[in-house]
């Protein structure tokens, strides 16, 4: 497994191969080893995993999902088709609605930012000549640029941004106030999604840290008890049997949020711009096109079409009943290019993206040494 042990997507796959007890070898990404991943996988993103058989594997959610086609259980992933879809979107949103936030705590306070600029500096980029302050000077101007300004966090949106961290905290602490995992006894797909933001980034990162253990302690200790988990001990506990209630803030939360992002986004990229403005939650925000978050549209879409017909009829009922329905379909995710041959996780350079359709905006791409 190549990455960083300071990245987001690095330390959710870390968590799940942890919980499965699969055996493997953790090499820490510097330059040269990015560039390797991308000529094996197409992608210039962490993690990347590369197997005893010679093949490469990239993008988190497609990795967990070939592996938990391939083993005995327990799975994290949910068999009744209604939890399984509800699970999947829930780990979407994880990973990518609570991103922004993750890299404003780190790249926006002084504390954060110098800890995590020098790490960087120091481990990623310890193979790129010249003086550490040099190049930690270099790296913090990249990540603010890129994902602080770049990514719309303005003076008139940074109170948004920190309200979502809070409100994340809140729903949380509500639902491990009540059983260990976010879907009963035993680590499910949702689970290993928040390990994305909330273990490398909200738990360790001093400013979004202190806040959770101040007012989500049990947050906190749950981060402890994902790392710590482990199938084998897993014997015999069990998932709900439908979806708890107590989710509902984070259904809230992608009907007024994250879906809208999500459509506004893949109707921009569909016409070819740059950047886009939203209005979303009542805050107005101007933002880059992602086409890695065009692919998740999809892939939220075509999961929903793929349900059996009693499934999705109490999927639609239940995303009708958060508000969620039509934002979902507000816009269907245009055909991007991106692993035209359905091969994810095992994309190539020659795979990746259909003839003439790699686009280098919003190309999904390393974020500070994390990438889905």
């Amino acid at each position: 497994m190549h990455g960083l042990d300071l990245s987001y997507f690095t330390g959710k796959l870390q968590a799940y191969l942890r919980y499965c007890e699969l055996p493997f070898d953790f090499v820490d990404m510097d330059t040269a080893g990015l560039r390797r991943a991308a000529r094996a996988t197409g992608m210039a993103q962490m993690p990347a995993v590369e197997l005893v058989d010679g093949r490469w594997m990239t993008d988190t959610t497609a990795i967990i999902g070939w592996i938990e086609a391939g083993r005995a259980g327990p799975e994290v992933t949910p068999r009744d088709p209604v939890l399984r879809f509800f699970s999947l979107l829930l780990e979407d949103y994880a990973d990518e609605w609570l991103w922004r936030p993750a890299l404003h705590y780190r790249w926006s306070f002084q504390p954060d930012t110098a800890l995590m600029g020098r790490r960087i500096a120091a481990e990623m980029l310890r193979d790129v000549p010249g003086p550490l302050a040099l190049r930690t000077a270099v790296i913090i101007a990249r990540q603010q640029r890129k994902y602080v300004r770049g990514d719309g966090i303005t003076p008139a949106t940074r109170d948004a941004v920190e309200d979502l961290y809070r409100r994340t905290l809140a729903a949380l602490e509500a639902i491990l106030a009540t059983r260990p995992f976010l879907l009963g006894d035993r680590p499910s797909l949702a689970d290993v999604g928040f390990m994305g933001s909330m273990f490398r980034h909200f738990s360790l990162d001093p400013t979004p840290a202190r806040i959770m253990r101040d007012t989500a302690p049990a947050v906190f200790e749950w981060v402890a008890r994902m790392w710590n988990a482990k199938a084998s001990r897993m014997t015999g506990r069990a998932l709900l049997e439908v979806i708890p209630d107590d989710w509902q803030p984070f259904l809230g939360e992608m009907a007024t949020g994250y879906l809208p992002y999500l459509a506004a986004n893949a109707e921009a990229a569909a016409a070819g711009q740059a950047t886009f403005a939203a209005t979303l939650q009542g805050v107005d925000w101007r933002l880059p096109v992602n086409l890695n978050r065009v692919h998740c549209l999809k892939a939220l879409q075509t999961a929903f079409t793929a349900l059996p017909p009693d499934a999705a009829t109490a999927v639609r009922a239940r995303l009708e009943a958060a508000g969620a329905w039509t934002p979902l379909w507000r816009f269907t995710a245009p055909d991007i290019g991106f692993d035209p041959q359905g091969r994810l996780p095992f994309l190539t350079p020659e795979t990746a993206w259909s003839p003439g359709a790699a686009p280098k905006r919003g190309r999904p791409t390393s974020h500070d040494g994390a990438a889905r």
